[in-house]
């Protein structure tokens, strides 16, 4: 989930560059291949840098203590399971979700410039962060992605009518090019997630709306009832009365990320992992990319010219509003939230990097 700080000078800002040096330097001193370390910095960044930073450099740690752990692979390459011309499916034998899905992306990419579209299904793989991160790099090149995630090792989201988890946040992420901007959209299949309750629950707070539900079956804002014991589960879009649309959304994901892939729950998953569905699709190879970017300007556009409820408000197209908060940071430096550098230090003094300095 995205929080959207507005940019200022009462936060700590950071050279987009130095950060990444940063991350980077800390996975390579932690024994990652230094070509894998570049790519899992630049996604992690990334994420910041669209404004989803539960999603972004708040991630590293974890990461690196699973690298220690063994439970993150540091070398090598996915074995191939199948590669036919627009579909392939990969074992990612552990290696790191983010660089694993950014080479699946660069080879989809390819593969529908050719075919039209391309399918990779990653089995296997460690987490693979915000997925928003990722598709700027095929709106860029006028193509559609569609990426989505499941963790089976997870059971953090209940379904519609129970009360105790059986699914993840399994998120679905878009993007496609119009004659402006793109439009992004990243969106979890439950109202929260877990990295958003983590951070609630460590500083104490309250989430914003009952977006969980306690073992008794309530609705509830509390955090905490994620570690209690029974322990609570997340909600899924639509909340208690219409949560049986995120909860088939939800089940579409499962289906496409694991069915597809191999490998999921039916497997007692135990570890951190990231089963993947990733596709591109190229509309010069349909109806032509003129007559895609027509309708999909279309169509934004006249979601923009709609009567907004609060004339303050206008309607916003998913996504834009994250592009040009990445544009601001690559000039102004990137806001990290305050809890992800002081997470950082131990890791940092460990393995001999020094931590960045904000911009004065």
């Amino acid at each position: 989930m995205s929080t959207d700080n507005a940019i200022n000078t009462k936060v700590d800002r950071y050279d987009h560059g130095v950060l990444k040096e940063f991350a980077s330097s800390l996975l390579t001193a932690s024994g990652m291949e230094p070509s894998k370390s570049a790519v899992i910095a630049d996604v992690l960044l990334e994420g910041d840098l669209l404004g989803h930073d539960t999603h972004g450099l708040q991630l590293l740690a974890p990461y690196l203590s699973d690298i220690k752990s063994g439970a993150m692979a540091t070398h090598g390459e996915p074995r191939v399971i199948s590669d036919l011309p627009a579909a392939i499916a990969w074992d990612g034998k552990r290696l790191p979700g983010t660089w694993l899905t950014s080479k699946a992306l660069d080879l989809a990419i390819n593969r529908a410039e050719i075919y039209g579209t391309c399918t990779v299904t990653i089995a296997g793989g460690h987490h693979i962060a915000c997925l928003a991160a990722y598709l700027l790099k095929a709106t860029e090149k006028n193509m559609v992605a569609i990426i989505m995630t499941s963790a089976p090792e997870n059971k953090s989201v209940a379904p519609y009518g129970g009360k105790t988890g059986t699914l993840t946040p399994n998120p679905i992420a878009a993007g496609w090019p119009t004659d402006d901007l793109p439009v992004l959209i990243d969106v979890s299949t439950s109202i929260t997630t877990n990295g958003m309750v983590g951070r609630t629950a460590k500083s104490e707070e309250k989430l914003s709306g009952p977006w969980l539900i306690d073992h008794n079956g309530k609705p509830t804002n509390d955090p905490s009832v994620m570690t209690s014991e029974p322990s609570g589960a997340l909600l899924p879009i639509g909340g208690l009365e219409y949560g049986h649309k995120g909860f088939a959304l939800g089940l579409l994901v499962e289906a496409l990320t694991q069915g597809l892939s191999g490998h999921g729950r039916a497997d007692l998953v135990d570890a951190w992992t990231g089963e993947v569905f990733l596709q591109v699709l190229n509309p010069v190879l349909f109806g032509g990319i003129s007559q895609f970017v027509r309708q999909t300007s279309w169509i934004t556009e006249a979601c923009r010219n709609s009567t907004s409820v609060n004339p303050d408000s206008p309607v916003r197209i998913p996504g834009q509003q994250g592009i040009k908060k990445r544009q601001q940071q690559m000039h102004h430096g990137v806001a990290l939230h305050p809890s992800i550098m002081p997470a950082l230090i131990t890791w940092a003094q460990e393995k001999g990097v020094d931590m960045p300095s904000p911009i004065k």
